[in-house]
């Protein structure tokens, strides 16, 4: 699974990326790499994502975004989550929108 977070400047996300990879890891799932960019960075960095969080500070651009990669779910990190650098929640936010369950995509 690739999860990529795009935000302000990328400095504040890089926390938030150890977080996530560590929550994921904790729920048995090893083979997650997630990365934090600037926004400037999304089209160089979008293909192959499987999700792409989007910082709060740069909410707002979403329909941009769901407009520039309309082929990957966007989810935006709500402020709580992303200022209490809560790695589980998010993580668990990425399940639920790409629908896994016990480790594995569930069809639709």
């Amino acid at each position: 699974m690739r999860i990529a977070i795009f935000c302000a400047g990328g400095l504040s996300a890089k926390t938030l990326v150890r977080k996530i990879i560590k929550a994921a890891e904790k729920q048995g799932y090893m083979n997650v790499e997630c990365n934090s960019f600037m926004i400037g960075e999304l089209k160089e960095q979008a293909p192959g994502c499987d999700i792409i969080l989007l910082g709060p500070q740069i909410g707002f651009k979403e329909s941009k975004v769901k407009e520039l990669v309309p082929e990957i779910p966007i989810v935006v990190i709500n402020m709580t989550d992303y200022g209490l650098m809560n790695g589980k929640n998010i993580f668990d936010l990425v399940l639920k929108t790409l629908n896994y369950q016990d480790g594995r995509p569930v069809e639709k």
